[in-house]
């Protein structure tokens, strides 16, 4: 009998159908969470005329959602590493889809920020169990690059907010987009039938006959015996403390990681929030303003893949530096008065090196922690992150709300992308001493 560490196995699996299926059902979830995180964006105009916000209530509206999923994020992503990433992905589902439905009965801004928190619970927690599930079943040669185009699920949902907002706001009223959320609840069971757990999660619990099936279908020409033994070594951590996230030379490159998602959530969100409305305040009409997001979500989509292809052809930490640095300059030049294809190219590039950058941080995390502290370390940088998210719907409310010049507004909202490249320069620095003291 021989005893096979399932790792190897996935690393050097070739591409199959059997990794479309599962990047695509990924991607299809994350759709749907970001169908549910842009919308509040793009009914924004609408319910502050009706209910009478301002900016400032406006934007910590906006943010109950963001609590909802910095809560959901640290509680599911460890939950998923003890109930295994399926049930995760389902509970997160289920929940955040109801809540979104709900959100279209509210009619008080009470109700509808507690709806908006239950929703955000789902959406928080269901980002780092798909990326930890994709993670896990990606060859290691393209698996930045997996991983980026199952996460531009997240920014084609972005898209088709708002596409629907276009749309249907007109026709039908903003309830109309909480309603849209009833169809993927609908697809649950079909996404729960086809959706694999995690090999090395199955082999954790014993469950290595089911991890074999799952094994073959990966790989059909792996050479796995029905009285072989199955292993999932995990070559960076033992346990699944959120001590174990700063233990084995990780402590710096998890804070600097902690730090950028900070950043980078401040700026997606501020962005996704208060850019029809600044755009709608600076003379452009609705309409306008939202293919503005609409170019913001096609650049997130665009820079994660492109983002995911340079780093695995080169090093994804560097590839991180650079983004963070051309969203700062491209964010501050919003507030230029240019031309409109300057302005929707700004915009895409924004996008990005915003939302894209974003994805690729989900990414990185993924690869720095082993398989017992995966979702724990995902969880935890994803919730840490979720502060910035709320921060930034909260600032440009603030920033609204005094009346600043547009072109301060954005240079406001491009800071913390200066810093984010300070933090990810710090993270290549340790990575790279740690592994000089590794092979000393």
């Amino acid at each position: 009998m021989r005893t096979l560490d399932v790792h190897p196995i996935i690393d050097n699996a070739r591409f199959t159908p059997f990794h479309w299926m599962v990047m695509a059902l990924c991607g299809l979830l994350l759709i749907f969470d970001g169908y549910d995180l842009f919308i509040y964006g793009v009914v924004l105009p609408v319910i502050m005329k009706e209910w009478g916000l301002t900016p400032l209530q406006a934007g910590a509206l906006g943010s109950y959602a963001l609590f909802g999923m910095m809560f959901g994020a640290l509680a599911f992503g460890s939950l998923a590493d003890r109930i295994g990433r399926k049930k995760g992905i389902a509970i997160c589902f289920a929940l955040f889809s109801g809540a979104t439905i709900l959100n279209g009965f509210a009619s008080s801004p009470s109700e509808f920020g507690i709806y908006r928190f239950i929703a955000g619970l789902g959406c928080g927690g269901l980002m780092p169990n798909a990326v930890a599930l994709m993670n896990e079943y990606a060859p290691k040669r393209v698996r930045s690059t997996l991983v980026a185009i199952m996460f531009s699920g997240y920014s084609l949902g972005g898209m088709l907010s708002a596409g629907v907002g276009i749309f249907m706001l007109p026709r039908f009223g903003w309830e109309s987009m909480f309603f849209a959320a009833a169809v993927p609840l609908l697809l649950l069971p079909v996404i729960l039938y086809y959706l694999p757990e995690s090999i090395g999660f199955l082999v954790r619990q014993g469950r290595t006959d089911e991890a074999r099936k799952l094994l073959k279908r990966l790989d059909p020409d792996c050479d796995v015996q029905a009285d072989d033994a199955l292993q999932a070594a995990d070559r960076k951590g033992g346990g699944s403390s959120v001590l174990e996230l700063f233990r084995n030379g990780l402590a710096i490159r998890t804070l600097a990681l902690w730090l950028a998602f900070f950043c980078c959530l401040l700026m997606v969100y501020a962005l996704s929030s208060w850019l029809p409305k600044l755009m709608a305040n600076a003379g452009y009409s609705l309409g306008s303003s939202l293919s503005f997001l609409l170019a913001l979500n096609f650049g997130g989509m665009a820079g994660a893949i492109l983002g995911g292809w340079l780093g695995d052809r080169y090093n994804l930490v560097k590839v991180k530096v650079a983004f963070f640095i051309a969203a700062a300059l491209s964010i501050s030049l919003l507030g230029v008065n240019s031309p409109m294809p300057v302005l929707y190219l700004l915009i895409f590039i924004a996008g990005a090196t915003t939302i894209g950058t974003q994805i690729l941080l989900y990414a990185g995390a993924a690869q720095l922690y082993g398989l017992s502290v995966r979702s724990t370390g995902l969880g935890w940088a994803s919730g840490i992150g979720r502060n910035g998210a709320i921060v930034g719907p909260l600032l440009g409310g603030a920033l609204m709300g005094i009346n600043l010049p547009l072109q301060l507004n954005f240079i406001a909202f491009a800071i913390p992308g200066a810093i984010a490249a300070l933090a990810m320069a710090v993270h290549l620095a340790s990575g790279r001493r740690q592994a000089h003291l590794a092979t000393a």
